[in-house]
């Protein structure tokens, strides 16, 4: 179990009068230790309800994220990427741009040892947009170039 101590940081989990950030708020972003650094494991984040708006004509745009990462010494708590992710609720950036800045926010809180971020956007005006993006430490860049060179074969297959 873990001690008061190692849960210092964690604010958000088990509070009940959570507000919702309106615009957005990075600094929701809380992380805790990883007990298991030695290991070479793969967390997933499935996240299937983010909304964010087009940054044109403020419409809204719906995409299920998919975020995954071999940690180093720290990790993402849940309930605050909930709240991190609800944040762009109304912050007006395209699909692609989201994307890249929760990689790159991740990367700044936790700094693993790879990380993937995956967007599946609902169709506008009859296209879907699928952006991806990925970051790695030297030990993992061919783990980087081998998922991008898959994520470009999966979508070439489908033709």
């Amino acid at each position: 179990m873990r001690t008061e101590e190692e849960l210092q940081g964690i604010t958000l989990l088990g509070d009940h009068h959570n507000t919702y950030p309106d615009q957005y708020a990075p600094e929701r972003l809380e992380a805790f230790v990883n007990k298991h650094p030695e290991n070479e494991y793969l967390v997933t984040l499935d996240c299937p309800e983010f909304t964010s708006l087009c940054p044109k004509t403020g419409q809204p745009d719906f995409g299920h994220i998919i975020i995954s990462y071999i940690p180093r010494e720290l990790m993402v708590e849940s309930k605050s990427l909930k709240m991190y992710l609800f944040s762009f609720r109304n912050h007006g950036d395209f699909h692609e741009d989201c994307i890249n800045i929760i990689m790159k926010d991740l990367v700044k809180l936790m700094d693993p040892k790879y990380i993937e971020v995956i967007g599946y956007f609902s169709p506008r005006g009859g296209i879907s947009i699928f952006p991806f993006a990925n970051y790695a430490d030297k030990e993992h860049e061919t783990l980087k170039q081998q998922r991008l060179a898959q994520m470009f074969n999966q979508f070439a297959e489908k033709k």
